[in-house]
């Protein structure tokens, strides 16, 4: 277990978006979670839109690395708050996580923006692949 700045937490009085982010503290660098992931250790696997939600209101991004988490297929999250999916990914990248090509060239990825509610959706258009996390080499295994 990774040590971090957090004080310890009652987990009776801890709302849902601090338990998500002292889990989320945990991960290591170089390494990445899932959304479902994170549900599933705050014992509520079907929750993986709210941890999508606690984390685009991080309260103190660059403490709690919520650029950590990623989409179950290693896609970076199209709202991440902090600069959008290109920022998530050169911040990954700095700390040794590494890209490859999606497995599908027209892979689509869906999200709902926390602010306005209104679906957002990306796909790939140009001869470019979609790149995403190499999973095996970098999924955190809490």
């Amino acid at each position: 277990m990774v040590t971090t700045t957090q004080p310890d937490h009652n987990h009776d009085t801890d709302s849902f978006a601090q338990r998500v982010y002292r889990i989320v503290c945990q991960i290591p660098k170089g390494k990445v979670a899932t959304y479902g992931q994170i549900a599933a250790l705050l014992g509520a696997p079907r929750s993986a839109r709210y941890i999508g939600f606690a984390l685009h209101a991080n309260p103190q991004p660059g403490v709690i690395p919520c650029h950590r988490v990623v989409f179950k297929n290693g896609a970076c999250a199209p709202g991440f708050a902090f600069g959008g999916p290109d920022e998530q990914r050169k911040l990954l990248e700095e700390e040794g996580v590494t890209f490859i090509p999606a497995k599908s060239s027209t892979q689509r990825v869906r999200a709902k923006a926390s602010s306005s509610q209104q679906g957002v959706s990306i796909t790939a258009q140009s001869s470019e692949p979609i790149m995403v996390v190499d999973m095996q080499r970098h999924q955190w295994n809490a």
